[in-house]
């Protein structure tokens, strides 16, 4: 694994991942892929953007997920970001997608869950779904291998997340786990059996 990377003038470095620049449609981009043999789910598992300290505004990334060659049938091409997280990446906000479960997916209980708010360490997709909460998941018309634009707003404790340009949030969080204070770095993220490309993050701060 390398120490750092610079990709269109940002710097990142790998946390529990390996990251490189990649060539795709004649255009660069950052890879990157969780390696085989880390299989716990929503973990540090991302690229983290150097001198990032985010609390309020914006972000945005187009993302494009792909299946690694080791993955199996619950690899969803988990891929997004996280936000506010802290110095040593045991804390931190987190939005992805699955476009496994979006467009080409015949199962209705999956396709529910195309998207994902969770909060590291004690808020993840596990905690949600043993207790039968819902309310951090959604549905979104995306699929495997297609460039797609993820958008998050962040204001306080709540946080308004976007999937390709719509003019609604495609979900909307009211009070986020870690609360309307923490601040911290950004990062692309990606989980288990992904092959992530990421290109075009902007990231904006109002304070």
């Amino acid at each position: 694994m390398i120490d750092s990377i610079t990709f269109q003038d940002q710097q990142f470095v790998p946390v529990g991942v390996d990251a490189g620049l990649s060539v795709c449609e004649s255009e660069g981009t950052l890879r990157v892929i969780k390696p085989e043999d880390n299989m716990e789910p929503d973990v540090p598992t991302y690229a983290r953007l150097v001198g990032s300290d985010f609390h309020n505004g914006t972000i945005e990334v187009d993302v494009r997920a792909r299946l690694s060659a080791w993955s199996d049938i619950d690899c969803r091409g988990f891929i997004g970001i996280v936000f506010r997280a802290s110095e040593d990446d045991d804390r931190f906000e987190g939005f992805y997608v699955r476009p496994r479960n979006g467009r080409s997916c015949t199962e209705p209980q999956r396709r529910i869950h195309t998207m994902q708010y969770f909060s590291y360490p004690g808020y993840t997709f596990a905690y949600f779904r043993e207790r039968g909460i819902a309310d951090y998941e959604a549905k979104a018309d995306i699929d495997m291998d297609e460039w797609v634009h993820l958008k998050a707003e962040v204001e306080g404790a709540s946080a308004r997340f976007f999937v390709d340009n719509m003019d609604e949030p495609a979900l909307v969080v009211d009070e986020m786990f870690a609360g309307a204070n923490a601040r911290g770095g950004v990062g692309l993220y990606v989980d288990n059996g992904t092959d992530g490309l990421f290109r075009n993050l902007k990231v904006v701060c109002t304070d």
